[in-house]
């Protein structure tokens, strides 16, 4: 890429609309998948209107990955479904969903109706499937009706990206004798729907329609199809009572001879009208293929890199077909490709259905015609294609190299091979770092779902599934209806006495009522946590289809036989006046713990309906809030913690289970912070056993001076640097966006290629995101061509990703992301911020050892690829926000030449997209300037205050006097003087005995040294929170008319938690403030007989902690020698781990009091015996 100043790119699409993707009639738009079938849904509707037909749409189903965004799809489309006659109805379940679409199919045979007919369509993913099999086989015997017609969308995921298991639903559609069709792009789903409908009127057959993640998950530019025409079959007769839908149909054997029927009328229909293709005649070929779907794309793909493209295999003699039905294979056309063939090589993802079909139709030719059938094995039965997981061009060459090379030697096919292996990965000691899902800050599932001590729970469908990797005792998973039955029938056989079984309202209202109606007629012990969220967040914020509420839960459960009912939520006050049956009680969250101890002691199924609103949905709601206009109360409280208070010890993360607690390193060690931007005010991070949090009563957050940084201004910094040259596009450009959920990873795919659309280029974008809304990993797939002929598959294979945008290092590491690189030319833009992973709620000092990430993307893309720059830090400094972070990192792609679009395009695109337009321009814009030219950059840095990252003093003498003056404070200059006396005769002893070395149990005596003696009592934390400083913290993040209030559990005042022996904090308003004032000034009684708060078991221990530890650094200070280096520098840093207040601090030290002996016995060089109790 040169630096060429270019002429702006003219648009090729300036007037494009978002809303063209479904009203658009002619030439391309961008479409998604589940876009495609909202408009498929039209395109029938404008078909029949042509035809004279007076019809209307029926949709109906139930959500679930890869369709979990249909409905929203829909409901956003309403307006113009309303324009078309086309009704959606969002099911309870999916097998409902069914049973309404068979009745969309009477009505042409009821004389009061008023349209022609109604073309109707099912959708559920693959487990829906399963479930609905009984609806959707009864409404497939039933038939169509002549002017209706059914398509079943089939919501696959063969790589059980989001499901419990991975799926493939055609074996399930053979054994009803209903067809399927495989449409290989979101281009086909247009073109094979409206055949799917037309073949569905004339067979009266319900028709599949196979919709893979891959493929309804992703966006493409689509050229709109013209209006099909479909020519009436004058080669069959139907039988005399006809195909379609009908009454009286009574049970009998003619339902079964309808079934073949029908298989006979689509055959007919496909010979008539085919969707099949024979891309390559080929007419002297001896061999052939055969392959649909999404694993034609593969296939071509692993093809051209193979240097085979369909021309070069007509040169070579080479058949090949691509089927677009794919049961029943239309047999006429398939033995025409079949003549004359040897052999046939099947490539067809998951398990064979087009292979056994072929075999079945040419097994009883004469010898001399029947060709040799390869697929999942090969001619020898040794396997060949797996149908394990998902194809992909990469694990298709090698088959097609092993089928081709014997009959081309000379095209030395297996030279090409190391092209198609996966590189070794990096291995380092950031391996086992992951970016797991977790539940969104502020979720209710982070205090739903935990259970007491010595109890455990099931899992269920939903969310809150996340918390069996969240060391809660929750284990098991049944399917969706299913919950808590298992345990009727383990129960019996086992001594456990009790389980909780986690339940999610939309679980409940879809039929998990149905599973604790099982467990109470079997008189089974188990409380169902129904868990009360109002809304299904885990795919996409729907409201729960129907009408659903605490009150009817709690009456429904009681009526049908629950022992015992509570209600338990964070706000108990919304029940005041609501009117419960008798005997139902409404509790605080705080008392869960109590409540399920309670429960479960109680014999039979007991329910416990736990209240509030999911975090996602109240940031949603909240967003819509206008001045006069409340769509969702916000409250105006914000929390904070004083970093100077706090001890790092973890509490409020284990507490609150919240994401948005994040690290904060500082010279006194790691304490932590509460990131504003993403809290969603659950608050429960406050019952953290700690007086540093602080609530902030009204006022707002300040931005930065510099967020108000102008477009203009940046554009005008910009001026004197040109931008990258157009990329040439001789082959597809392959960008990976690596990121966090929720921050915006899939609008930088979804900009560039509604960019390239505008541009007349070919795009196409995948986003495997599954549990990713949760914080997880999110992978964006994104491929420009020059046109979307030169595209085949949507996913970026093995070692072909010409850039990776690493928004987040931990996902950019991972084995999916770093096996798309290719060292030497993958060029990799790294967000150099460190974004802590999940693993930080539950592990104090977890790190995602940035430097271990760093070194695996040098090395799976070459040291001289890797660029990095704070993304987060520049967005949050410059924008006021770091969510602009991502925007900014792809201005920094683009400007190196890393983005094949251009300039106008990505404004335009920007600009479509309709959410933050200024903020995300300026975004892109200053990442432009930060690779241009970093220091122009900070010359726009108008702000006073700077972003200091901390770097820990390295001198030992700067450490020893920063806390020498601290503890000055802390006490006085004498206090003071002891711990610079003591560390002064440590260095001097590790200075004799090591004259060369580093002093680094010096600087551990130090820090630890330090650390025992500012142990923070009353005394200091009343010191620390009157501290200028820390309201100086709060003034420079907060404006307006605010006031404070601590959260404090003052001895001999704090009562105790329900159940509970912890002492409960107290709010008290920001009249403590010259409380505090005052009680600092009592600092001089500390350790005296005066000292009311020293006579605490807490505070007697750290006093006698302080005098070990000086008296080990004295020990120190006399006998360390290189041989006991090591057991000292053991000891000297066990006082870190001594961290906290209250309980929380007595438990660390009671560890510190069990290794002391210990690792002193070893300082001393006398012999450690473990005693160890037998089992």
């Amino acid at each position: 890429m040169n630096s060429m100043t270019t002429p702006p790119a003219i648009l090729a699409d300036p007037d494009y609309a978002l809303d063209d993707n479904l009203r658009r009639e002619r030439g391309r738009v961008f479409l998604t998948g589940t876009q495609a079938l909202v408009r498929l849904l039209c395109m029938q509707k404008v078909f029949d209107e042509r035809q004279g037909l007076n019809t209307a749409g029926f949709v109906s189903g139930y959500r679930g990955s890869p369709l979990g965004a249909v409905d929203q799809e829909l409901w956003r489309a309403k307006d113009l479904l309303k324009q078309r006659s086309i009704d959606f109805l969002p099911a309870i379940n999916e097998e409902l969903g069914a049973t309404a679409v068979m009745g969309s199919q009477q009505v042409e045979a009821d004389p009061t109706r008023k349209v022609d007919g109604v073309f109707g369509m099912w959708y559920g993913k693959g487990p829906g499937v399963d479930r609905a099999g009984d609806a959707l086989k009864h409404g497939h015997v039933y038939g169509s009706s002549p002017h209706g017609g059914v398509l079943v969308i089939l919501g696959d995921d063969h790589g059980c990206v989001s499901s419990s298991m991975p799926h493939q639903s055609e074996q399930a559609l053979i054994a009803w004798s209903m067809p399927v069709i495989n449409p290989a792009n979101i281009q086909e789903y247009l073109e094979f729907g409206l055949y799917g409908w037309a073949l569905s009127r004339f067979s009266g057959a319900w028709c599949g329609f196979k919709a893979i993640s891959e493929t309804v998950e992703g966006g493409a530019v689509v050229e709109l199809p013209p209006m099909p025409s479909f020519t009436p079959p004058q080669d069959y007769v139907a039988p005399p009572d006809g195909l379609h839908n009908r009454w009286p149909d009574l049970p009998g054997l003619a339902l079964e001879v309808r079934l073949d029927a029908k298989l006979e009328a689509v055959q007919a229909f496909a010979r008539a009208n085919s969707i099949d293709r024979l891309t390559v005649a080929a007419p002297q070929a001896r061999i052939g293929i055969i392959s649909a779907g999404k694993a034609y794309l593969d296939l071509v793909e692993a093809l051209e890199r193979l240097g085979l493209p369909l021309s070069r295999l007509e040169e070579l003699g080479v058949r090949v077909y691509k089927p677009g039905l794919t049961f029943p294979l239309e047999r006429t056309r398939l033995a025409a490709f079949a003549a004359g063939l040897e052999e046939i090589l099947v490539v067809e993802e998951k398990g064979p259905v087009i292979e056994q079909q072929v075999k079945n139709l040419f097994y009883n030719l004469p010898t001399e015609s029947r060709p040799t059938v390869v697929g999942k094995t090969g001619r020898d039965g040794a396997p060949l294609l797996s149908a394990l997981g998902e194809l992909r061009p990469s694990r298709i060459a090698p088959a097609l190299v092993h089928w081709l090379a014997p009959r081309f030697p000379e095209l030395d096919l297996k030279r090409m091979l190391p092209d198609f292996c996966a590189a070794a990965l990096p291995s380092n000691g950031a391996d086992g770092v992951k970016r797991t899902p977790y539940f969104c800050s502020g979720c209710p599932h982070n205090t739903s779902t935990r259970v007491p001590e010595g109890s455990r729970a099931y899992a269920g469908i939903g969310c809150h599934f996340m918390a069996t990797w969240m060391k809660r005792d929750t284990n098991y998973l049944s399917q969706m209806g299913g919950e808590g039955v298992s345990w009727v029938a383990s129960s019996r056989f086992v001594d456990e006495p009790h389980v909780f079984q986690n339940l999610g309202d939309g679980t409940f209202y879809h039929s998990g009522s149905l599973a604790i109606r099982q467990a109470v007629a079997a008189r089974t012990n188990i409380t169902y946590k129904i868990l009360y969220n109002d809304a299904v967040a885990m795919t996409g914020g729907q409201p729960v289809d129907g009408s659903l509420s605490v009150p009817q839960i709690v009456q429904q459960v009681v009526s049908e036989g629950a022992r015992k009912t509570v209600v338990v939520t964070d706000q108990p006050e919304n029940y005041q006046g609501v009117t419960l049956p008798q005997g139902v009680t409404v509790h605080h969250r705080e008392e869960l713990d109590a409540i399920q101890r309670e429960l479960r002691e109680i014999p039979g199924v007991t329910v416990l309906v736990y209240d509030q609103t999911c975090a996602a949905e109240k940031r949603r709601r909240r967003k819509k809030n206008k001045p006069g206009k409340t769509v969702f109360p916000d409250p105006a409280r914000r929390m904070v913690i004083n970093p100077a208070v706090c001890e790092g010890c973890g509490d409020c993360g284990v507490q609150s289970n919240c994401l948005s607690i994040l690290p904060l390193e500082t010279e006194f060690g790691r304490k932590r912070q509460i990131e504003q931007s993403s809290c969603n005010k659950d608050y429960s991070c406050v019952e953290g056993f700690c007086p540093s949090f602080v609530s902030v009563l009204g006022g707002a957050l300040r931005k930065p001076e510099v967020s108000t940084l102008s477009l203009a201004d940046i554009e005008q910094a910009l001026g004197a640097y040109p931008g990258p040259a157009p990329a040439a596009l001789d082959k597809p450009f392959e960008i990976l966006v690596a990121g966090v959920g929720g921050t915006g990873i899939v609008t930088v795919g979804a900009l560039i290629t509604m960019a390239a659309h505008l541009e007349g280029k070919g795009a196409s974008t995948l986003d495997f995101m599954g549990f990713a809304q949760k914080g997880g990993a999110v992978l964006s797939h994104v491929r420009v061509a020059s046109s979307p002929a030169r595209l085949n598959q949507v996913r970026i294979d093995l070692r072909q990703a010409d850039a990776v945008f690493a928004c987040d290092l931990v996902v950019a590491a991972m084995p999916d992301s770093l096996s798309v690189m290719r060292a030497g030319h993958t060029k990799v833009v790294a967000n150099d911020r460190e974004i802590p992973t999940a693993d930080f709620t539950r592990e104090r000092d977890a790190s995602i050892n940035k430097d271990g990430l760093l070194e695996k993307l040098s090395l799976a893309a070459g040291m001289e690829n890797l660029v990095r720059l704070d993304a987060h830090e520049t967005a949050a400094r410059f924008l006021g926000d770091p969510i602009g972070g991502n925007i900014l990192l792809m201005g920094y792609a683009w400007q190196a030449g890393l983005v094949p679009v251009g300039l106008p395009a990505l404004l335009r695109a920007i600009e479509l997209n309709g959410v933050a337009i200024d903020m995300n321009k300026r975004a892109f814009m200053l990442g432009r300037l930060a690779a241009a030219d970093t220091q122009a950059l900070e010359r726009l840095d108008r702000s006073e205050r700077k972003v200091i990252q901390f770097s820990a003093p390295k001198p030992l003498a700067e450490t020893v006097a920063v806390r020498t003056e601290f503890l000055t404070q802390y006490q006085d200059a004498a206090y003071a003087g002891r711990y610079a006396q003591a560390v002064a005769a440590l260095e001097r002893r590790e200075a004799e005995i090591d004259p060369l070395g580093s002093r680094k149990l010096s600087k551990l005596v130090a820090r630890n040294l330090f650390k025992v003696m500012a142990y923070k009592d009353e005394y200091e934390v009343a010191r620390l929170h009157a501290d200028p400083a820390f309201r100086a913290q709060i003034a420079a993040q907060f404006d307006g008319d605010y006031k404070l209030a601590f959260h404090l559990a003052p001895p001999m005042l704090a009562r105790r938690k329900p159940g509970s022996e912890v002492p409960a904090k107290m709010r008290l308003g920001g009249w403590m403030m010259p409380v505090f004032g005052v009680l600092a000034k009592f600092k001089s009684l500390r350790g005296g007989p005066l000292d009311v708060f020293g006579y605490t078991e807490e505070r007697k221990r750290e006093r006698a902690l302080r005098e070990r530890y000086l008296a080990f650094v004295e020990t120190l200070a006399a006998s360390l020698s290189l041989g006991n280096r090591e057991a000292a520098l053991k000891l000297a840093q066990l006082p870190d781990q001594v961290r906290g207040y209250g309980h929380i601090k007595l438990a660390a030290m009671d560890k510190l009091d069990a290794e002391w002996p210990k690792l002193m016995a070893i300082y001393r060089g006398e012999q450690v015996i473990e005693l160890k109790r037998r089992a």
